[in-house]
C-alpha cells in the first residue's frame, strides 16, 4: 500500500512513497492549503474563492475551483478529497498529516511521565517544522489559518526550552535560544528564557542587558512596558538571587490598574476643533453602546498623537483599562493579524499565554467574555483594513475603542468618523513656535515660510521644528535656504522622516495603483481631473475614477470637489521623486497624453464663430484620446478651474521638448480667456510660449502666438509692443503665404490703431483685410473688423457708414448663435441708432436689457463692463446722475480687475462727464486727469484729446489753461480726422464713447 504524506509545516508539499507529487499551479496549492489546515471538515466554496481571489472573485470561481480539485485528485488517492454540496474537504489517515503529527507529539509532551520523555517529544514535536506554515502561499485566509499553527509551534518551543533549562543544559541552548528570540522579538517568555540561560552561564551583564533589550522593542513595538514576571527575573538577576524554578509559565499579572497607554507629547498643539467633536460624540454615544472613533488622514497627520490626546482628556472615564496596540496597517512589517492581535491585547489584561485559546473563533469568544462589563479604553492604532479590527472592538456598552489609520475603513458600521486635514495656518505657527520657541517669534514671516513649505503637516513641521531646535545657532532662514527646492531631504530626525511616512503607504498600493501615483509626479499642475488622469495613465475613464477613489481612500489625495483632485505640496515633491525614476519614453508618452487631452478640451472652450480660425492656426489637430474629450461636461467651467495650471502645463511642455504643445495650448485657451478679460494669462501664457518656440525656427508658431501675445498688451495700453509683434506676424505670415491668417493680423492692427486713435490707418488695415478675404474667397468670420469699422467710423461721425458695418456684424454673428459676440453687436448698433438719433433713451435701454440678458448668459466681464458703461451713459442723459454714477463705477471696477488700461482710459473719462454735468466739478477734474494720465501712458490720441477737452471744459472759459488745453486738444482731434470743435465734442456720442 502507498505511503502518502502531507507537509504543511514548511513550504507546502506533498510525497506518495517518499516522490514528491507534483503540485505546481498556485490556485492548486491555496486549495490544498486550505484542506489541510481544515483536515476532516469541509471547507466551503465561499471561504476557497475568498481565498484565492480574495474580496472580488470572478463569474467563473465556481468552475475554476471545481478544475483545481479535479487536477489536484490524479496525484492523491481516489477517496482523499470529500465532495460535498456546500464544499470540498481532505480526507488523512492517521500519520500522513505532519501538522496533525507535531500536535499529536506535543500533547504527548504535556502528559509525559517524566521530563527526559517530554523533552524527547518536543524535540520530535518541533523537527517536524521547516519553516512558518505553508510559508510560501500569501493568500490571507491561509495566511490566517497557518498564524494559528505558528502559535502553537512558538508555545511548544517555549515548553521545551524551560524544560532543557531545567535539565541544566543553559550554556548549549545559548545559540538557540538567541535565534528564537529574533526570530520572536516580541515573546516575553523566550526573552526571560534566553535571560536564565545567560544567568546561569555566569553572563549576568548579558542578561540584565537582554531586559533592557525586551524592554526597548516592547515599548517600541506595542507601547507596554514588560510582563510582571519579565519584571521580577530581572530584579532576581539584580539582586543576583534566581528561583531554581527557571521561568515559570507566564500568569495573570498585576491586579491593579491597567495603563498600556505610550506616552503622548508634551507639546500637543491646536486641533480644538476635532478634540471637541470627538469628546462630544462620545459622550452622546456612551449611554447607547460601545464607541468607536475613527480617526483616518494623510501619513504624518498626527492621528495617533490626537488619540493618544484625547485618550489622556477622557482616560478617567474608563477605569479598567487602558490597551493599546500597533496593527502595523502602514509599517516595515506586514499587518498584525487579527488573532495576533487579540494576543497582545489579552497579554495586556493580564492572562498567560496558555490561557489564551489559540484557535480564532474561540480566541475571539474569549476576548469577548473578558471585556464584557468592563469599562475599557482601547487604542488600535495604525488600522490596515476594516477587517483587521472587527473582531477586536469591543461589544458591550461603557467601552471605548479609538482606531487610527491611513485608509478610510468603510467596512465599518455605527462608528464616528474624523477625517483630519492638515494643521490650520495660526496652529502650525503655534506647533512650530513650541518646539522652537523665540526665534520663531523673532521671525514670523521666515516662520510662516517654513509652515508653509511644510504644507502645516505636524510631522513635517515637528521635524523641522525638531532641526532648529538641535541647532540653537541657526536662524529660521538658515533652515528655509535648507529647504531651498526640495523639502523632503531636509525634513528628517533620526530615523523619522516624512517621505518614509509617504513611502510606507505607497509600498502598501498594488503596482497598477503604484503605477498611477507615479505618473502623477509627471503632472505639473497641484490639482488635477479625472479625465487628465485617464490620459495621463492611458486607462479608461471608469478605470481612472477607480484607482482615485483607491489614492483618496488611503489619503495620498484629496476630492476637494467631484472628480477634481488635490495632492498634498510635500505628497507632490514625493511623487515627482518616484517619477524621476520612471523610463523617460513613460515619462513623455504620459505627459504628452496630458497635454492632448488639455488642448483639445481648451478647443472644446473655444466659441463656435472661432473654431475656424483656431483650426487654421493650429493645423487641423485630431484629439489622441476622442473618448475622454467627448465625455467633457462643461469645458467652460473646465477652462476655469485649469486656468491657473495652464502656465505650468506650457513649461512642462517645452522643457520636455513637446514645443507644438508649448504654443498650441496658449493659443487654444486665448479665445476663451480674452472673451473673459484674463488679460494677464494672456500675456503670460503667450510669452512663456514665446520663449520656448523663439528660436526654434517655427515661423508659422512664431507668427501665432505674436499675433495674440499682441492683443495683451493692446488692452494693457502697451501699444507700442503690441504694434511690434503685429507687424512681425503679418512679415512672416506674408512670407509664408498664410492668406488667413495674414487677414486676421491685418484685422487686429485695424483694431490696435483704433485703440491709439489712428483712425485713417485702423480704416486701412481693416479694408486690406477684407481685400484678402474676398480675394481668397474664404469662408471665414468677418464680425470682428466689421465692429472695429463701424466703431472707428462712428467716432468720426459718419453715422450712415457706421451703421452700415453694424448691420453687417450683426448678420455675420447671428448665424453662430452665440451670446457674447451678439451682445456686442446689439450693443453697438444701439450706440450707433441712439447717436443719429433713430431711437430715444427708452428704446436704448430696452437694447442694452437684451444684450444684458446675452451678457450674463456668455460669462463675458468685459461685455457686463460695456453694459454698465452703456446704461451709465443712457441714465445721464435722462438727468439720473446718482444711477449713472453708480453705473459707471462698476464698468470701471471691472476695467481695472482685468488690468483693461484702454477701456479704463474710457471709463474714467465718462464718470468725469457725468460727475461734471452734475455739479461735481472737483471729482470731475479728477477723474479726467487719471484718464488723461492713462491715455498717455498707452499713446491714446483719441483719448487724450478727449481728455484735454473734459479738462478744459472743468475750468472758467476765459481761463488761459483751458485755452490751452481746448487748443491741444483740437490739434489732436483734427490729426485723428475729427475736424470740430472740443466743446462739440463733450457734448456729441463720439466724445464720450
Amino acid at each position: 500500500m502507498a505511503t502518502l504524506r502531507y507537509h504543511i509545516l514548511g513550504t507546502l508539499s506533498v510525497t506518495r512513497d517518499e516522490r514528491p507529487v507534483a503540485v505546481t499551479a498556485g490556485r492548486d496549492r491555496v486549495v490544498l492549503a486550505m484542506m489541510l489546515l481544515h483536515p476532516g471538515r469541509i471547507v466551503s466554496l465561499g471561504e476557497l474563492t475568498e481565498a484565492i481571489w480574495g474580496a472580488d472573485p470572478p463569474a467563473t470561481a465556481r468552475g475554476q475551483v471545481q478544475t483545481c480539485v479535479s487536477r489536484l485528485r490524479r496525484g492523491l488517492p481516489a477517496d482523499a478529497i470529500m465532495t460535498d454540496p456546500a464544499g470540498y474537504g481532505i480526507r488523512v489517515e492517521p500519520g500522513e498529516l505532519d501538522s496533525e503529527r507535531f500536535l499529536m507529539l506535543v500533547d504527548a509532551a504535556r502528559s509525559a511521565s517524566g521530563p527526559a520523555v517530554a523533552r524527547a517529544a518536543y524535540r520530535e514535536a518541533l523537527d517536524l517544522w521547516r519553516g512558518p506554515a505553508c510559508a510560501e502561499i500569501d493568500a490571507a485566509a491561509v495566511r490566517q489559518a497557518a498564524a494559528m499553527l505558528d502559535e502553537r509551534r512558538a508555545v511548544a518551543i517555549e515548553d521545551a526550552m524551560n524544560l532543557e533549562l531545567a535539565a541544566g543544559r543553559a550554556r548549549e541552548l545559548l545559540g538557540e535560544l538567541a535565534s528564537l528570540v529574533d526570530r520572536f522579538p516580541l515573546r516575553e517568555r523566550l526573552r526571560g528564557q534566553l535571560m536564565m540561560a545567560l544567568f546561569q552561564s555566569g553572563r549576568r551583564a548579558d542578561a540584565l542587558a537582554e531586559f533592557r533589550r525586551a524592554r526597548d522593542v516592547l515599548r517600541d513595538e506595542l507601547g507596554i512596558e514588560p510582563g510582571r514576571e519579565l519584571q521580577d527575573l530581572h530584579r532576581d538577576i539584580l539582586a543576583g538571587a534566581v528561583p531554581e524554578v527557571p521561568v515559570p509559565a507566564p500568569a495573570m499579572p498585576v491586579g491593579g490598574a491597567i495603563r498600556c497607554l505610550p506616552r503622548t507629547v508634551s507639546d500637543f498643539t491646536g486641533r480644538t476643533e476635532q478634540v471637541d467633536r470627538l469628546i462630544a460624540g462620545i459622550e452622546a454615544a456612551e449611554s447607547s453602546g460601545p464607541v468607536v472613533a475613527v480617526l483616518d488622514g494623510m501619513a504624518g497627520s498626527g492621528k495617533t498623537t490626537l488619540a493618544l490626546h484625547v485618550a489622556t482628556l477622557i482616560g478617567d472615564r474608563f477605569p479598567d483599562g487602558h490597551l493599546f496596540v500597533d496593527l502595523q496597517g502602514h509599517s516595515e512589517q506586514d499587518p498584525v493579524d487579527p488573532a495576533a492581535a487579540l494576543l497582545t491585547l489579552l497579554r495586556q489584561l493580564g492572562h498567560s499565554a496558555e490561557e489564551i485559546p489559540p484557535e480564532p473563533v474561540e480566541r475571539v469568544g474569549f476576548w469577548r467574555t473578558q471585556v464584557a462589563g468592563r469599562r475599557l479604553l482601547i487604542v488600535l492604532d495604525n488600522a490596515a483594513t476594516s477587517a483587521q479590527i472587527a473582531d477586536l472592538l469591543p461589544t458591550t456598552p461603557g467601552s471605548l475603542a479609538l482606531v487610527t489609520g491611513r485608509r478610510r475603513l468603510a467596512g465599518l458600521d455605527g462608528i464616528q468618523l474624523e477625517s483630519l486635514p492638515v494643521l490650520a495656518h495660526d496652529e502650525a505657527m503655534a506647533l512650530l513656535d513650541r518646539i522652537v520657541g523665540e526665534r520663531v517669534r523673532g521671525d514670523p514671516d521666515g516662520a510662516a515660510e517654513v509652515v508653509r513649505r511644510c504644507g502645516a503637516l505636524p510631522l513635517a513641521v515637528r521635524l523641522a521644528g525638531a532641526r532648529l531646535a538641535h541647532r540653537p545657532r541657526w536662524r529660521v532662514s538658515d533652515l528655509l535656504s535648507r529647504l531651498g527646492e526640495s523639502a523632503l531631504p531636509e525634513l528628517a530626525a533620526e530615523d523619522r522622516t516624512v517621505a518614509g511616512a509617504f513611502t510606507l503607504t505607497y509600498r502598501q498600493l498594488p503596482p497598477p495603483l503604484q503605477r498611477v501615483f507615479r505618473l502623477l509626479g509627471v503632472y505639473p499642475v497641484g490639482t488635477i481631473d479625472d479625465l487628465a488622469v485617464a490620459a495621463l495613465a492611458g486607462l479608461t475613464l471608469d478605470e481612472a475614477r477607480d484607482a482615485l477613489d483607491e489614492l483618496v481612500d488611503v489619503h495620498l489625495l484629496e476630492e476637494p470637489e467631484r472628480g477634481v483632485y488635490r495632492m498634498h505640496d510635500l505628497i507632490r515633491e514625493y511623487a515627482g521623486m518616484l517619477a524621476a525614476d520612471l523610463p523617460g519614453p513613460d515619462r513623455h508618452a504620459a505627459l504628452t497624453g496630458v497635454l492632448d487631452l488639455e488642448l483639445h478640451a481648451l478647443i472644446a472652450a473655444v466659441a463656435s464663430s472661432h473654431h475656424d480660425v483656431l483650426s487654421r492656426d493650429l493645423g487641423w489637430p485630431r484629439p489622441d484620446r476622442p473618448d475622454l474629450v467627448a465625455t467633457l461636461e462643461d469645458p467652460h467651467t473646465r477652462l476655469e478651474r485649469e486656468r491657473p495650471g495652464l502656465a505650468a502645463l506650457v513649461d512642462a511642455a517645452g522643457a520636455a521638448g513637446c514645443r507644438g504643445y508649448a504654443w498650441r495650448i496658449p493659443r487654444a485657451a486665448w479665445q476663451p480667456l480674452f472673451f473673459r478679460g484674463y488679460m494677464d494669462d494672456i500675456r503670460d501664457l503667450h510669452q512663456r510660449a514665446m520663449h520656448w518656440i523663439e528660436s526654434s525656427g517655427d515661423r508659422g508658431a512664431i507668427a501665432t502666438i505674436a499675433n495674440y501675445l499682441a492683443s495683451a498688451y493692446s488692452r494693457g495700453g502697451e501699444h507700442g509692443p503690441a504694434e511690434e509683434y503685429l507687424l512681425l506676424a503679418i512679415r512672416l505670415r506674408e512670407e509664408l503665404g498664410e492668406a488667413g491668417a495674414l487677414a486676421t493680423s491685418y484685422g487686429n492692427l485695424g483694431t490696435l490703431y483704433q485703440s491709439q486713435g489712428r483712425f485713417a490707418e485702423a480704416i486701412e488695415a481693416i479694408h486690406t483685410s477684407r481685400r484678402i478675404v474676398a480675394r481668397q474667397r474664404m469662408q471665414t468670420s468677418s464680425a470682428g473688423p466689421l465692429g472695429t469699422l463701424a466703431e472707428v467710423l462712428g467716432r468720426l461721425g459718419r453715422y450712415d457708414e457706421a451703421l452700415h458695418y453694424a448691420r453687417l456684424r450683426l448678420i455675420a454673428v447671428i448665424e453662430h448663435e452665440e451670446e457674447g459676440p451678439l451682445a456686442l453687436a446689439v450693443l453697438l448698433l444701439q450706440r450707433l441708432k441712439y447717436a443719429r438719433g433713430r431711437i430715444g433713451v427708452d428704446t436704448a435701454h430696452r437694447y442694452v436689457d437684451v444684450a444684458r440678458r446675452l451678457a450674463i448668459r456668455s460669462g463675458s466681464r468685459s461685455i457686463m463692463a460695456d453694459l454698465h458703461h452703456d446704461r451709465a451713459r443712457l441714465f445721464r442723459d435722462a438727468g439720473r446722475y446718482a444711477d449713472a454714477c453708480a453705473e459707471h463705477r462698476r464698468a470701471l471696477d471691472i476695467a481695472v480687475r482685468m488690468r483693461d488700461t484702454r477701456h479704463e482710459a474710457e471709463f474714467s473719462h465718462a464718470l468725469a462727464t457725468t460727475l461734471r454735468l452734475a455739479g461735481d466739478v472737483s471729482g470731475a477734474r479728477e477723474m479726467y486727469a487719471r484718464s488723461l494720465r492713462l491715455a498717455t501712458a498707452g499713446q491714446m490720441a483719441y483719448s487724450i484729446a478727449r481728455a484735454q477737452a473734459g479738462l478744459a471744459a472743468c475750468l472758467d472759459p476765459g481761463d488761459p489753461e483751458a485755452a490751452a488745453l481746448r487748443v491741444r486738444a483740437i490739434a489732436l482731434f483734427r490729426q485723428i480726422g475729427i475736424d470740430c470743435d472740443p466743446s462739440e465734442v463733450e457734448r456729441g456720442w463720439s466724445g464720450d464713447d
